[in-house]
């Protein structure tokens, strides 16, 4: 990767190859996809109930496709014209080429947002984060914290960063939601004006159950840790056992007690 950060977003960099080779397992309407993203559209549908969302790098409207067959009016904007080339016709209508720092046509009651910020310089993500809240109360969000490997991910950052981000423009993270369902560092965002004292109890809550939670996991570990170590030693013990017992074999095999019942065998057989 250059050292010298992008300014902008090459849209010629999103294609064939890329869906190919850049999203870990080819991105195609494939089986996996499909279950993925349905399992998405199950999660928003039951837990969220949004009438209409948008998908905000909606890539080939695989998630579109999955809501709008749970009857939820959804959309999908991608800046890459081979992606929504390969929309399902189904849903063609309903995708459209775009880039998410434009003015969106209409508000939602749902804006999802899945690892595509990373793909954007932050001058540009800022902009694209800052249009999004101005149509919606509560945008899913995702952005990797980790992959630098990707070539095109130019604006990793850890969750706080998007988090901060989110609280200027006004939406905090629901800590009592779980997004786990999307990546272990997803989150819902929503509009609200908390108060300071409100903000110290949710954290509070949210802080003391992953620390008590961190605490039980470490005890478990021990205790496994414990019994493997005994597992190991009874292991080796019998180990030790089955070796001697070997021995006292090969030498019983290899003894005057071994050659006489063999002489005995033989004298037996002449005999019958």
């Amino acid at each position: 990767m250059s050292s010298v950060m992008p300014q902008s977003v090459d849209p010629t960099q999103y294609d064939a190859y890329y869906y190919a080779h850049d999203c870990g397992r080819p991105y195609q309407r494939d089986e996996v996809w499909l279950a993925f993203f349905a399992k998405v559209a199950e999660c928003i549908d039951i837990d969220l109930r949004p009438r209409t969302v948008l998908d905000a790098g909606c890539a080939m409207g695989l998630l579109v496709e999955k809501l709008r067959e749970r009857g939820i009016e959804a959309y999908g904007i991608d800046i890459s014209e081979y992606a929504i080339q390969n929309v399902h016709e189904s849903v063609r209508d309903f995708c459209q080429v775009g880039s998410i720092t434009a003015p969106f046509p209409r508000r939602y009651d749902l804006i999802v947002s899945l690892e595509v910020l990373e793909h954007l310089p932050a001058v540009q993500a800022r902009e694209a984060l800052s249009n999004i809240c101005q149509y919606t109360d509560q945008v899913l969000f995702s952005s990797t914290p980790l992959d630098y490997r990707e070539v095109t991910h130019v604006n990793v950052q850890p969750p706080e960063y998007w988090a901060e981000l989110f609280a200027k423009q006004g939406f905090l993270r629901d800590v009592d939601y779980d997004a786990s369902f999307l990546t272990p560092w997803a989150g819902l965002f929503r509009r609200a004006e908390s108060t300071i004292p409100q903000l110290v109890r949710d954290f509070e809550r949210h802080c003391w159950l992953l620390q008590y939670e961190a605490f039980e996991v470490r005890a478990a570990l021990a205790i496994a840790r414990e019994s493997l170590k005994h597992y190991e030693q009874e292991t080796a013990m019998l180990r030790t056992q089955v070796e001697n017992l070997e021995a006292q074999v090969k030498g019983f095999e290899n003894g005057r007690l071994m050659r006489l019942l063999l002489g005995v065998q033989n004298w037996w057989r002449k005999l019958v």
